[in-house]
């Protein structure tokens, strides 16, 4: 006997197959994984087993190969630490000549600009009444040394007529007297001679030290006073200083040049690729406090006048020499919160080295913990990580020049067929 189902029965069985067909798609999409074994897709590849090996190159799988990289090589050899400054040019001494005579100028000997010895007259000033008062003067000593010879007669001829009793002995004290003030009173005319003599030469005015002279500030005919009036500056050109600063933390290496001799310090103007070659001179005895630096000074020979005072140099100077030093690139240290280290390729592999840096010196720095021969990491360095394979290549180059000793080369993907 054949049963026959009711069609509201057929219709709510097939809504029910339709929702769990529904359900069991929306887990397939939505969670990545199906209950059971599904049928591979025909040209599908099979997903990689996440368990299996990582490829060489960064730790975890990162990469697909070894870490293209260049490498320099640690070299031992001293290493100059040398500092660097910003310096101004002084001289030596510097005069503004000023008249030590009130007067009118008669008379300009020299030209503004022009170089000049010690003792050359520059100016002249009106000395007719100086000249008189030492006409004046000489008259008066020529006056009293006369007086002072008679008197000397008279007590010579006292002492013969005391001998005879012709005269008595307060007489003779008498004479002597004569004789002792006038001789007093010519020792005050010499004097008084010597005083004009020096007023007189004020009125010709010369260079107290050799150099270069200036601007020239008065003319013939211009009234100057006594210690007021400046005439020109005379400024010496040879040899000149260069005063620089230099940071604290360097006092003890600039302190030992001091002592040594005084280091040997090298200044270039900013046109000049020529350095001129000087001596250090002098270190101040206190640290400025707002800059933290000690001030300092060089003595250069100036003979052809390149050094210009008021000029800027750069200024440099050996401050020590650290002798058998290992020297790497400055570029090639990575800092990170350990320190400072470096990666050296060894095997194929790199290799992280903590370094202390003693000294840096424009692109290079003298360190501990590297020997001499170790192929410190330079460019890649930021891709590495210890025990990477790494691949050295020619600085510059794209690709790989070489592979390091130990390192596999990457594979070259096959080609496919469209």
């Amino acid at each position: 006997m054949k049963t026959v189902i009711p069609r509201h029965f057929q219709i709510a069985a097939f809504a029910l197959a339709v929702i769990l067909a529904g359900c069991g798609a929306k887990e397939a999409g939505g969670n990545g994984s199906t209950i059971g074994s599904a049928p591979a897709v025909s040209g599908a590849s099979a997903p990689a087993n996440p368990s299996g090996p990582a490829p060489a190159g960064k730790p975890g799988g990162g990469g697909a190969g070894p870490v293209s990289v260049t490498t320099v090589e640690a070299k031992r050899r001293s290493f100059e630490i040398i500092l660097e400054a910003v310096g101004v040019v002084t001289p030596v001494s510097s005069v503004e000549v000023k008249p030590q005579a009130s007067g009118v100028v008669t008379q300009v000997h020299v030209q503004e600009g022009q170089f000049v010895r010690t003792g050359q007259l520059l100016f002249s000033l009106d000395s007719r009444a100086d000249e008189t008062n030492v006409a004046k003067m000489r008259a008066q000593l020529a006056k009293d040394e006369a007086t002072l010879a008679d008197a000397q007669r008279q007590f010579a001829r006292s002492r013969e007529l005391l001998d005879k009793n012709f005269i008595s002995q307060g007489a003779l004290d008498t004479s002597q007297t004569q004789v002792e003030a006038q001789r007093a009173a010519v020792a005050a005319d010499r004097a008084a001679l010597d005083a004009a003599l020096v007023a007189l030469s004020h009125t010709g005015v010369k260079a107290s030290l050799a150099g270069r002279l200036g601007a020239i500030n008065v003319f013939s005919g211009t009234s100057v006073q006594a210690n007021q009036t400046p005439l020109v500056t005379i400024t010496q050109l040879d040899p000149v200083n260069v005063s620089f600063n230099l940071p604290q933390r360097n006092l003890g290496m600039v302190l030992a040049g001091l002592q040594a001799g005084g280091a040997t310090v090298k200044a270039r103007l900013p046109e000049d690729k020529n350095a001129l070659t000087g001596k250090l001179l002098f270190v101040d005895n206190a640290v400025d406090a707002t800059t933290g630096t000690v001030k300092a000074r060089a003595r250069f020979a100036n003979a052809d006048s390149k050094l210009w005072p008021g000029a800027f140099v750069k200024v440099s100077f050996v401050a020590e020499t650290l002798a058998d030093a290992t020297v790497i690139p400055t570029a090639a240290i990575v800092q990170n919160m350990r320190g400072s280290i470096v990666y050296v390729a060894d095997k194929g592999k790199a290799v992280s080295k903590p370094v202390q840096m003693l000294a840096t010196q424009g692109e290079e720095a003298a360190v501990t913990g590297v020997s001499a021969g170790d192929k410190v990491v330079l460019e890649g360095r930021q891709n590495l990580r210890p025990d990477v394979a790494v691949v050295e290549r020619t600085p510059g180059a794209k690709g790989p020049a070489k592979v390091a000793s130990g390192a596999t080369a990457p594979a070259q993907p096959a080609s496919t067929a469209p």
